[in-house]
């Protein structure tokens, strides 16, 4: 059994050890405490927090650039770093990321992601479906003062191409042809079908709009594709260089950023995720 100077001197020495810091090299540090004990963080009772931390998040470039340029200058010494996801066209900085030597803990930010705006969310979830007369003259009428109607290179106006698609027709042609001999008999048929207009036909057609609030407008270039297997037709907008475009949208992304934010901040192009 215990006695009672065994268990003062047991208890001091585990007092000593929970109070003793344990330093390693490189700067990393460990503190030994008992398994009962619990830590209890004082900082919601003090009047000011330890350190600034924070996520500020926003759909605008310059309310983004204000802000960040604003705070950067409070936390240089933090050195603050920047990341650009072209893909989902965002943008997020880190005020306390630090240095290789010396780094931050990486939870002070500010978030940027875009909005696409109304004009180009219509043209996306356009595009590439199979659309009815009907639905795609009523969208050619809907954003009408973003379009520009072509046939062939040269300009026609939108309202007579809007006509043409609603006046549009499948003609089907069919020759047959038989041969009866004396044991024998054999038949061919062709069908031809193609689409006719009362009015012209256009082949494609330009769609000018700001992508995403903030950037420059882009002119996209639409061609037309009828689908002919069935009783009415089936009308297809295509995007032209659709992969190239949306990659020179997100350098526009970067670049503007750029400028709005200037040199204290790099920016490099990816994602950033700080491993805990």
């Amino acid at each position: 059994m215990l006695t009672k100077d065994t268990l003062d001197l047991i208890l001091g020495n585990a007092l000593t050890a929970a109070q003793a810091k344990i330093d390693f090299p490189h700067g990393a540090s460990l503190a030994v405490l008992p398994e009962a004990v619990r830590l209890h963080n004082l900082e919601p009772h003090e009047l000011h927090r330890y350190r600034f931390r924070g996520r500020m998040a926003t759909h605008s470039i310059a309310d983004f650039a204000e802000y960040v340029k604003r705070h950067a200058a409070a936390a240089e010494e933090n050195a603050p770093a920047g990341f650009v996801d072209q893909d989902n066209m965002s943008s997020i900085i880190i005020f306390n990321l630090g240095t290789i030597d010396e780094p931050g803990h990486g939870d002070d930010t500010a978030t940027l992601a875009l909005k696409a705006t109304a004009a180009f969310r219509s043209l996306t979830k356009t595009v590439g479906n199979p659309l009815s007369q009907q639905d795609l003259a009523e969208w050619l009428e809907d954003w009408q003062q973003h379009l520009t109607a072509l046939m062939g290179e040269e300009e026609l106006p939108l309202l007579q191409a809007i006509n043409g698609i609603r006046r549009m027709t499948i003609d089907s042609k069919k020759s047959s042809t038989s041969e009866v001999g004396d044991f024998s008999a054999s038949r061919s048929q062709m069908d031809a079908i193609e689409a006719r207009s009362l009015e012209v036909l256009p082949t494609g057609f330009t769609f000018e709009a700001v992508p995403y609030d903030g950037l420059p407008p882009v002119t996209i270039v639409l061609r037309l594709s009828v689908l002919t297997g069935s009783n009415a037709p089936i009308l297809k907008l295509r995007w032209v260089g659709e992969e190239s475009q949306r990659e020179a949208i997100a350098q526009d992304f970067k670049r503007v950023l750029h400028e709005q934010l200037g040199d204290g901040i790099p920016l490099t192009l990816g994602e950033f995720q700080l491993i805990k």
